[in-house]
Order: structure tokens, then C-alpha cells, then sequence
């Protein structure tokens, strides 16, 4: 049985923008961390993959000393604890107050493969509460239920090392030849790549200068498939059984 996965920011819905960048900033507000981060500085804190690796780049030594930080590592992982689950409920509030709809030709695809018997995963760095309200809100519950939700700190290396897409694998039972990888970062491709995934990329809103060699196709978006401005027809159950046959 054939396996699709997706990533979630960026691919179930354009997240980074509308979602994570303002629930960052209202969390440190609140907490009264003396930050807040830019559309341009986000737009390279995106690389790294999870949330609280990104607050983790915040503890350089003069600003832990300037905000009398804990210096110690049990300390900063209590703290980085605690600053990220506040992130979290408040990227969670977003979505479910509907601020960040589905992108294009998700919901579609989704029904399509599910339809046709493939499995179908989410395979995300973000933690798990996040991406279950981003399926949910993207796919509606019903399709929802059908997912093998692999997500947040499940593997010890984030992207772009494969971990997550691996154990994704292992989690369905099936393997790289007959599973399909829905991603919109270089950093997402790479780890897909690593484990010897194809790979559809559909570009998101900070990923637009990303390398993409090596995907099997790149899309401005699940309704808009190859061909001129993105004209080419929606990307459909078949063309991902198009993408597993060739070199099999």
C-alpha cells in the first residue's frame, strides 16, 4: 500500500508567516523576553528546524549575562521549556480561530489518496499539539483520523537529517520505493533525500530561494502542477503514482 507524508508548516498550511512568527512574538512579550523577531530575521530562523532550537539561538552568553538567564543547561532547558509550551497554546489559538487556512489543493489531495487506500502521514519538527491543529483545521476531522501523526522531539535529529522521515517509514511499514514526500523547504528535502524519499516540493511563503535539486517535482502549489506559471493541471493521486514508477 502506497504512503503519502507531508510536512506540516509551510505544506498542510503557509504557517511560518501568519502562525509561528506572531505566537513567538506574543510569547516573548508576555514573558517579557526583550525580542522580537522581524519578517527578514524570521525568514532565516526557518532554517532551523524546530521551535525550541530557534529560542535556543537566543541564549548566547551576553544575553543570557544581560537577562540574568540561567548559565547552567538543566536551567535553559527549563526554560526554554517553559517559554515554548506558552508558543505553543498560542500558535494553537491561532489556528483555531481560523487564521491560518489550508493551502491550496491539500484537502483535495488528501481525499483522493485516502480514496485510493494510501496511507497517509504527517512527518513534522513541530510539536505535536501544533500539527494536529494544523491537520485538523487543513483536512477536517474525519481525514484527520486517518494520519499517522509523527511529530516535535520523536527522533533526537531534527531536519534536514532524515530521522523523522525514517521512523515514518518504520511507523507505516512500508519503504522509500513506495512512499511519497510532501515538503516546502530545502532543509524538509534534504532530510526526504536522506532517506531516500521522492520528493514533491510546493513552495512556501520563505522558501522561495530554497535549493530544490533532487525533488521529483516542484509546484507553486498542490492545484497548480507543472507547465507554464504553474498552468499545469492540479497534482493528483496519479500524478504521484507517475512519480513512484519512474526508476522503480
Amino acid at each position: 500500500m502506497p504512503a503519502l507524508i507531508f510536512d506540516c508548516d509551510g505544506v498542510l498550511a503557509d504557517t511560518e508567516r501568519a502562525g509561528h512568527l506572531p505566537a513567538f512574538n506574543r510569547t516573548f512579550a508576555e514573558l517579557g523576553v526583550p525580542v522580537q523577531w522581524s519578517d527578514d530575521e524570521y525568514r532565516e530562523l526557518v532554517r532551523i528546524g524546530g521551535g525550541k532550537e530557534r529560542m535556543r539561538s537566543l541564549l548566547t552568553a551576553e544575553f543570557v549575562a544581560a537577562n540574568g538567564y540561567p548559565t547552567d543547561d538543566n536551567g535553559q532547558a527549563a526554560l526554554l521549556k517553559e517559554w515554548h509550551a506558552r508558543k505553543t497554546a498560542a500558535y494553537t489559538a491561532l489556528v483555531d480561530a481560523g487564521e491560518l487556512p489550508a493551502r491550496p489543493g491539500i484537502a483535495r489531495l488528501v481525499a483522493e489518496a485516502n480514496d485510493a487506500g494510501w496511507q497517509l502521514a504527517v512527518a513534522s519538527t513541530s510539536a505535536e499539539p501544533s500539527v494536529r491543529a494544523v491537520l485538523t483545521h487543513a483536512v477536517g476531522d474525519r481525514l484527520a483520523q486517518h494520519f499517522t501523526v509523527l511529530a516535535g522531539d520523536i527522533v533526537p535529529r531534527k531536519k534536514p537529517a532524515p530521522d523523522i522521515y525514517l521512523l515514518a517509514l518504520e511507523r507505516l511499514g512500508t519503504t522509500a520505493d513506495d512512499a511519497i514526500v510532501v515538503e516546502d523547504s530545502g532543509g524538509g528535502l534534504a532530510a526526504a533525500l536522506a532517506a531516500g524519499l521522492r520528493t514533491v516540493v510546493t513552495v512556501s511563503a520563505y522558501t522561495a530561494d530554497d535549493d530544490f535539486t533532487g525533488a521529483a517535482l516542484v509546484v507553486p502549489d498542490l492545484d497548480h502542477g507543472p507547465g507554464p506559471d504553474g498552468n499545469g493541471g492540479p497534482v493528483t493521486v496519479a500524478t504521484l503514482a507517475s512519480l513512484l514508477k519512474e526508476d522503480a
